[in-house]
């Protein structure tokens, strides 16, 4: 039985093969070549390939094959990293440093991140469009679940939510979970349920999986707002202390950090129940323990 880091670098490392494949120069795209270089000084700056590694995870848990999977796990690792670009923007976060390197705008120019941003938001519905492993169903369904999970109702409106929140000093829970839900956990959510569509899994099991995802991406959170307080800048990557800069409402700002880490043990908690609808799931159950106790 192969070991957790076996199976972790074995997502890995098929994530990194095929991110290559799916972002690489051809003859026809010659003139667009420094959009491809900004696109992948991002897309291959590192990372921890969370998202795409709970893809394969779903999907070999429910009896697929990873290769299956390849077309999704790839397509949300890029709408992360557009994410990411538009993130350090001067008008958003305005981050110098991302991953320990110079952020896509300092590299690049603040138009090409924008640009190298929106290209990684759109290509991946086409891979997946394009994928021979999928079937027509799959591929129509795992566009709608990816889309609304980073449009208006997703990463994007939460991050609206995340800018307007900034300076105001009556934010309650309710407004914070709603926050975190749209911002950070939608896109481990719809990894999950993507994972579960690849394995043609029941509606049953794709809830459970959407569940999961939820109160995974919760604790994620949470746990990203201690380690900006807590940690280095050298440990993370990125600078630290930005939340309370710009200004930000966290969990950790709003009740502390005692408070916010036990609330990051009970979504952990949660989120390992709904496992339980899951077979085979030692991998998950390990990767769900080892997000909420990491350090960067």
């Amino acid at each position: 039985m192969s070991s957790f880091n076996e199976i972790l670098n074995r997502y890995v490392e098929f994530t990194e093969k095929e991110l290559k494949e799916y972002n690489n120069y051809s003859h026809e795209n010659r003139p667009q070549v420094k959009l491809i270089d900004a696109m992948n000084y991002s897309l291959r700056a590192g990372g921890k390939r969370i998202r795409p590694a709970l893809v394969y995870a779903f999907c070999e848990a429910l009896g697929g094959q990873m290769e299956t999977a390849s077309a999704p796990a790839c397509a949300i690792e890029m709408v992360h990293t557009f994410s990411l670009i538009h993130d350090d923007l001067p008008a958003m976060d305005n981050d110098d440093f991302r991953r320990g390197k110079p952020s896509c705008h300092k590299a690049f120019g603040e138009a090409m991140a924008i640009l190298a941003g929106d290209a990684l938001a759109v290509l991946p519905f086409e891979i997946i469009a394009d994928s021979q492993a999928l079937s027509p169903e799959q591929k129509v369904l795992i566009i709608s679940v990816l889309a609304n999970s980073v449009g208006r109702d997703g990463m994007i409106g939460g991050q609206v939510i995340d800018m307007e929140n900034e300076n105001r000093t009556d934010v309650d829970e309710e407004e914070l979970r709603n926050l975190y839900r749209c911002k950070t956990g939608q896109l481990i959510a719809v990894s999950c349920v993507m994972g579960a569509i690849c394995a043609d899994a029941d509606n049953e099991t794709i809830r459970a999986a959407a569940e999961y995802g939820l109160r995974l991406g919760f604790a994620f959170q949470i746990i990203d707002d201690i380690l900006d307080v807590t940690s280095t800048t050298e440990e993370l990557g990125k600078p630290v202390g930005s939340d309370e800069e710009s200004n930000k409402n966290t969990f950790v700002s709003v009740f502390g950090i005692e408070k916010a880490q036990e609330m990051a043990d009970k979504a952990t908690s949660e989120a390992l129940e709904w496992l339980d609808a899951v077979p085979n799931n030692d991998f998950l159950k390990e990767l769900t323990g080892k997000l909420l106790k990491r350090k960067k």
